[in-house]
């Protein structure tokens, strides 16, 4: 929020007051809130009337939601990839070939309107999976970070916080080198990408993550160097997650065993990393995310437009999986409507009614 300031520069506080307010279990009519240094500092409720100098928001006010996953960039496939029909696969080579038109400045005007949108559609901060690096071809810019420092730039102009999840994309599959598209992506190797990595910078409005982009894309024998560079740092770890049932095929093929299984016995696994997607899980799968409280990821207007399936978030909820919602490539733009679609893919996976609450919905 816009501050106030003092002449001596330093914040004031700010009230606003609001007709009606939810906090967290239930909606409270006359409700007031003091801001100070862009914090909550005091909630009042029972108030009747705005005080003196209040700013009056009337109607519901809610907490200002939390995108948990998306690409920017993916926002300029709106309205084209939905035409005619295909696969995910067959939508990634359509991404692949707007990916390879972008630099830094487009992408900073693409993904300053996709964040402004998102800020309209009452979205106030957003994990960014980040892996367009590098300019075509794979040469990296003057300023290697130059993408991921577009983005963070794009989101201070539209006005909502970023985590930008620096993204470790170095195969196209298992034992496969980056494809000509996948160059801009990759960092040859993990330690490179850490390297890379370690330069990006956050603020008040900026946390640094990493993300692993998935088990085809990162050898094995690299996974532990990204989990153990965010571990160090404390920062959040993505990873996209069985999506597909290919990736779990060839995963078993190529290790043994299945795409969690693989990140489990690397170490990455755990309270600060997020599965995204989860959607094509053995039972022992959602046992080892259940019990290492790894995050999950639902993006069901993705998963619907890439006909992925359908993954089990009651299930994962039950076995100790915290919930999250994205928008991902932003076919929709609405977290409301990724709530609902959470619910009601349930209720078609499983065939029975009201899996959650609106309240248990709103947190995720």
């Amino acid at each position: 929020m816009q501050l106030t300031q003092r002449t001596t520069g330093a914040p004031v506080t700010v009230t606003y007051w609001m007709d009606h307010a939810w906090l967290g279990t239930h909606v409270e009519p006359g409700v007031t809130l003091d801001v100070a240094d862009g914090r909550i500092a005091g909630i009042r409720t029972g108030v009747e009337a705005p005080p003196p100098g209040a700013t009056a928001l009337r109607g519901l006010t809610l907490p200002g939601l939390a995108n948990t996953h998306s690409h920017a960039f993916h926002r300029a496939l709106r309205a084209t990839v939905q035409v005619g029909t295909g696969t995910f696969w067959t939508w990634r080579e359509l991404m692949y070939r707007t990916a390879s038109r972008l630099t830094p400045d487009t992408c900073f005007d693409l993904a300053r309107a996709t964040y402004a949108e998102m800020a309209l559609a009452g979205i106030t901060s957003v994990g960014e999976f980040h892996y367009l690096h590098h300019a075509p071809g794979g040469t990296p810019y003057a300023n290697p970070n130059a993408m991921g420092e577009a983005l963070i730039a794009a989101a201070a102009e539209a006005g909502i916080r970023i985590t930008l999840l620096d993204t470790a994309y170095l195969a196209a599959g298992f034992g496969e080198k980056p494809n000509r598209h996948q160059l801009r992506f990759s960092d040859t190797t993990a330690e490179a990408w850490a390297e890379r990595a370690s330069l990006l910078k956050g603020d008040d409005h900026t946390l640094i993550g990493a993300a692993i982009h998935s088990v085809r894309a990162v050898p094995a024998d690299q996974l532990a160097t990204v989990a153990q560079w965010a571990e160090e740092r404390e920062a959040p770890l993505h990873v996209h997650l069985s999506e597909q049932t290919a990736e779990n095929d060839a995963c078993r093929a190529a290790h043994g065993r299945t795409p969690t299984r693989l990140l489990a016995d690397h170490g990455v696994l755990g309270p600060r990393t997020t599965g995204i997607h989860n959607t094509h899980l053995t039972e022992e799968d959602i046992a080892l995310l259940g019990s290492s409280t790894t995050g999950t990821c639902m993006c069901p207007t993705t998963e619907r437009d890439l006909a992925d399936g359908i993954g089990p978030a009651a299930a994962l909820q039950k076995a100790g999986s915290p919930l999250s919602l994205g928008s991902d490539s932003h076919a929709v733009i609405d977290l409301f409507e990724e709530a609902r679609a959470m619910e009601l893919n349930e209720r078609l996976r499983t065939h029975i009614r009201g899996h959650w609450t609106a309240a248990a919905l709103l947190r995720a």
